[in-house]
C-alpha cells in the first residue's frame, strides 16, 4: 500500500523524489558527522552557550624535583677569549663539567643515545657519547647548596677566539651537572642537566646567555626546558640594562642563527589575576604559545589565547586544586 502511494506520487509529482532524496542526503550527512564526531564551528558568545563546545585537550602532569640550577651572573663580561662567569645551584653534591667547542651533531647524537642505548649519569658517559668531539673540558666539584661563582676559560694555547660563521658545527660551551653520589641517582627521576651556552667571540657578539636547557631523566627521557611566559609579577627591565639598539641586534643576530624564540607579548599586569577575569589566580599554561595568563574559572572558555590569539592545543595546570587551598588556607 505505501509502495503504490509512493508510486503514485512519484508519477504526479517528479519534485517528491528531489526531495526525497535531499533528505535522505541530510540525514546521511548527520549520522557520519555524529559517528565520526565532526563538530560544526560556532562563533563564541558567552559563557553559558560555549562551555560545552570548548574541548581543549587538559595534560595530564607529573610534578619531579629537580636538583640541579645553573646562572650567568655576568653575561655582559662573558667572552670566548675572556672566559664566562657560572653560578650553579644544586640540591645535593653535583659535578659541573664544562666543553668547549663541543660537536653540534655528536651533542644530539648522545641525547638520542641516553634514550635507546645507555643511561648519561656520569660525565664519562657524555664524554663516550661524545666520542670525545670537543676541544676543552673543565670540571668543577659542587658541594650542596654551594652558589659559589665558578669561571671558565679556553687556555691560551687553544688559540681560539671564534667559531665560526652560521650554521656553525660547534657550540661555544656545554655544560653538564651530574649528581656526584650513586644514592642520589637512585632518589631523583632527574639525573642530568645540559646546558647548551653562547658566549660572544668575533663573528657574533651579542650577550652570553643560555640557549637550550635539557634535563635527562632516570627512565631514559629527555625533556627541553623552556620558559614560560607569566603575564604577571614581572619587573621591567632598566633602561641602563640594554639599550633597544643592542636589544635589536640581539634579536637579529639570534634569527640568523635559528636560535631566536617567539618574543612574549609586553607585560601590562602587576599582579597575580587572570587577564580576562581579573579576579582568579593565574594557574593555567596554554600550549603551545606558552603564555600562563587565565584562572581556573576562565581556561574552560577559551580555545584561542587572550594574549596571542593563538589557537590552544593543550593546557595544563601550574599547581593542583589541592595546593591552592593549601596555599589560601590561613596558617596558625
Amino acid at each position: 500500500m505505501a509502495a503504490a502511494l509512493l508510486v503514485t506520487l512519484y508519477e504526479y509529482s517528479p519534485l517528491f523524489s528531489i526531495a526525497v532524496v535531499f533528505v535522505c542526503f541530510l540525514v546521511t550527512c548527520s549520522l557520519v558527522l555524529g559517528w565520526f564526531g565532526l563538530g560544526v564551528p560556532v562563533i563564541l558568545r558567552n559563557s553559558e552557550e560555549t562551555e560545552s563546545s570548548t574541548r581543549v585537550l587538559k595534560k595530564q602532569m607529573r610534578q619531579v624535583k629537580n636538583p640541579f640550577g645553573l646562572e650567568i651572573p655576568h653575561p655582559a663580561a662573558a667572552s670566548v677569549t675572556k672566559g664566562v662567569t657560572l653560578t650553579p645551584d644544586c640540591l645535593e653534591d653535583c659535578i659541573l663539567t664544562c666543553y668547549w667547542g663541543c660537536s653540534v651533531p655528536k651533542l644530539h647524537e648522545a641525547l638520542q643515545k641516553h634514550v635507546y642505548c645507555f643511561r648519561i649519569k656520569t660525565p664519562q658517559a657524555l664524554e663516550d657519547a661524545l666520542y670525545s668531539d670537543y676541544l676543552h673540558r673543565q670540571q668543577y666539584s659542587i658541594k650542596k647548596n654551594d652558589k659559589e661563582e665558578k669561571y671558565c676559560q679556553l687556555p691560551e694555547d687553544a688559540q681560539v677566539v671564534g667559531f665560526g660563521p652560521v650554521p656553525r658545527s660547534r657550540y661555544p660551551l656545554v655544560a653538564l651537572l651530574t649528581l656526584a653520589e650513586e644514592e642520589d641517582r637512585e632518589i631523583y627521576d632527574i639525573v642530568a642537566m645540559v646546558a647548551v651556552i653562547h658566549v660572544p667571540d668575533e663573528s657574533y657578539r651579542l650577550s652570553c646567555r643560555i640557549l637550550y636547557q635539557y634535563l635527562l631523566l632516570a627512565q631514559g627521557q629527555y625533556h627541553d626546558l623552556k620558559q614560560l611566559f607569566m603575564s604577571a609579577n614581572t619587573t621591567a627591565p632598566s633602561p641602563s640594562a640594554t639599550s633597544p639598539g643592542e636589544t635589536n641586534t640581539d634579536r637579529t643576530l639570534l634569527e640568523k642563527a635559528g636560535l631566536a624564540e617567539d618574543e612574549p607579548e609586553p607585560h601590562e599586569e602587576t599582579s597575580k589575576d587572570c587577564v580576562v577575569c581579573q579576579n582568579g589566580t593565574v594557574n593555567w599554561v596554554l600550549l603551545p604559545c606558552r603564555h600562563a595568563c587565565l584562572c581556573d574559572g576562565c581556561v574552560k572558555y577559551f580555545q584561542q589565547c587572550p594574549m596571542c590569539r593563538q589557537f590552544v592545543q593543550e593546557s595544563f595546570p601550574l599547581c593542583s586544586k589541592k595546593e591552592q587551598e593549601e596555599a589560601e588556607s590561613p596558617r596558625i
